[in-house]
């Protein structure tokens, strides 16, 4: 793997697991964790880290549980959002901090939400990137309190999420070719260049290391199977957000955005009007420039506990 100006790897031991971690920045700087989603890594963040340490931000960028080289339990409920988000606040603590502002994609926003929810007194501040709140996608998917168009909508968007909650297929679909073709369908839902040919070699071997496609696919089964139990008690995000959304999303409607600002008491929406599900990868100048200026006003230079 290409080396990344400024960034050390090494690992983390979080909420009974080990995590590699990605760091940078000055450690007393003010915390920031990114988070990536499926089927990346730390990588996914590699335009992010640098210009957040410059800015003067200590950050953490994990592969999550199951993903490249950290940790993979073997139980599906161990993919559950509340043991994830457990693993955030774990990070935050052996960073040696109160608290962090998180950023997240794709699961990774899903984790940042959910993080913010259930520990609202551990995050200063939360940046989602093209992923709703959870339990406005579990209203959507599994229960009538949506319209009809949105909820049949934003299931044939999610017809993989019910495929990989069968058994093997979806591990031996992720590994086809090597890994190609899932690399070729990331490509394809994005615009022209948001993944370069050379980073293939970066996500086949972390695909290829042993359990991280059961693992991978695992976040799925899990969401599905705890999200059928009753709704949190309080949903809703009372720290500072901010949601970043590619409108021409082939995987998650636009629809969904409205309902998830009515579930945060201060939150901002970034549109990029051109930009896909890989918003971070298409447009890296200006979500970074617009993740700045929401980190310095809203979480405030000193944030980081």
């Amino acid at each position: 793997m290409v080396g990344v100006r400024g960034v050390q790897l090494g690992y983390m031991s979080t909420n009974g697991v080990t995590l590699h971690v990605a760091t940078a920045g000055p450690e007393d700087g003010p915390l920031v964790v990114l988070l990536h989603g499926f089927p990346e890594l730390w990588w996914a963040w590699r335009r992010y880290i640098p210009a957040l340490a410059e800015a003067g931000f200590r950050v953490l960028a994990p592969d999550q549980r199951g993903y490249n080289l950290s940790d993979k339990p073997a139980r599906v409920e161990d993919y559950a959002l509340d043991t994830l988000a457990q693993d955030v606040v774990g990070l935050i603590e052996a960073a040696g901090r109160k608290t962090a502002c998180v950023v997240g994609h794709d699961w990774g926003a899903a984790v940042a939400w959910w993080t913010a929810m259930r520990h609202p007194d551990r995050v200063s501040a939360v940046s989602a990137l093209n992923v709703p709140h959870p339990e406005v996608l579990r209203r959507v998917l599994l229960t009538r309190s949506e319209g009809v168009g949105t909820r049949l909508e934003q299931a044939r968007r999610s017809w993989y999420m019910f495929f990989f909650q069968l058994p093997v297929l979806p591990e031996r679909a992720l590994l086809r070719q090597g890994g190609r073709a899932l690399f070729s369908r990331m490509a394809a839902i994005g615009r022209p260049g948001a993944f370069d040919e050379a980073d293939l070699p970066v996500y086949q071997a972390a695909w290829s290391q042993p359990g991280a496609a059961r693992a991978m696919v695992d976040w799925y089964r899990a969401v599905l199977r705890t999200s059928l139990g009753p709704p949190p008690e309080d949903p809703r995000v009372h720290v500072p957000a901010q949601i970043i959304w590619g409108r021409q999303d082939a995987l998650l409607s636009p629809a969904l955005v409205p309902a998830t600002e009515a579930l945060c008491d201060d939150v901002r929406v970034e549109w990029f009007d051109e930009a896909t599900h890989w918003v971070q990868h298409e447009e890296p100048e200006r979500v970074q420039a617009v993740l700045l200026e929401f980190l310095r006003s809203r979480a405030g230079q000193g944030a980081g506990g």
